[in-house]
């Protein structure tokens, strides 16, 4: 019972991540790549904070370091400019589906032996996707930031190949944090201002930093003492309902509206990463 508790908890923490950052940017509280340094700064704050407390020392290299640090940068970047326009629930399938899809595309690259219910599971998911972007479809989005979100979910997708060989999943992440914190400060200076750029408002800059330290920084730390004691099915399956609350998220908290092909292409989405999941582990094609 206390593990299926925590592991919700979780799930709603990643789902909280997409209706904290819609929220501040739709309310116009505050710039999207200033959302996206305050998040990850706080975040590495947080983190090593709990790596030294835990470890008395914190790590900054590692195995695939370099990877981890650029991968989540791209991820925390791109993830709060395309909420600039997408709904939260719409961000959350598509970064969502787009994780899948691209370790996916990791494993057949890698040479892993891949069952067909596994690439039947990719082209369903593929679909549903095509089906929110394709220009006049009831349930198409900004183009333009959905691929944006695409981005988010290629840095994810990476991010999270890239950990498998980064040693302790903990102290790898607060490492990672750490790095790509100055990483996203030289973007925000780089970049020149965005033409949807406002002043931060002391509530943007608070959602902000909740997004930071309590849903990404406390989440992530939660998730890893959570997932060896899952079934590796289990931990799958239990993130199928992160796009679904960050959706129910979106209706109550933000008023975003849902219509049928929305949910029909959500459906598709999420049905194909099942029947990823559901594929049993060591067949061939």
């Amino acid at each position: 019972m206390r593990l299926g508790v925590l592991t919700a908890l979780v799930m709603v923490a990643f789902a909280a991540n997409s209706v904290l950052n819609r929220m501040a940017l739709a309310a116009g509280e505050i710039d999207a790549l200033l959302f996206a340094v305050y998040r990850v700064g706080s975040g590495a704050v947080a983190l090593a904070v709990l790596v030294l407390l835990r470890d008395r020392g914190l790590a900054l290299r590692g195995p695939w370091r370099v990877t981890g640090v650029l991968s989540l940068s791209l991820y925390m970047l791109a993830f709060s400019v395309a909420y600039v326009v997408l709904d939260a629930g719409v961000g959350a399938l598509i970064l969502f589906g787009g994780v899948q899809v691209t370790m996916f595309a990791g494993a057949v690259l890698a040479g892993e032996r891949v069952p067909m219910l596994r690439w039947a599971g990719a082209g369903v998911a593929l679909g549903g996707l095509a089906w929110l972007l394709w220009p006049g479809s009831g349930a198409s989005a900004s183009v333009l930031h959905a691929g944006l979100m695409l981005a988010a979910a290629l840095g994810w997708g990476v991010y999270s190949l890239a950990g498998r060989r980064s040693g302790e999943p903990l102290k790898a992440t607060a490492a990672n944090f750490v790095l790509a914190a100055p990483v996203c400060l030289v973007v925000l200076w780089a970049l020149p201002v965005s033409p949807e750029a406002v002043p931060a408002t002391p509530r943007g800059i608070v959602l902000a930093l909740i997004s930071g330290v309590v849903t990404s920084a406390l989440g992530y730390a939660l998730w890893y003492s959570v997932l060896p004691r899952l079934a590796a099915s289990v931990a799958a399956v239990a993130q199928l309902t992160v796009p679904v609350i960050a959706l129910a998220g979106g209706v109550v908290l933000l008023g975003e509206a849902v219509t049928w092909s929305v949910l029909a292409a959500s459906a598709l989405v999420l049905g194909g990463v099942a029947l990823g999941v559901a594929a049993p582990a060591g067949k061939g094609r």
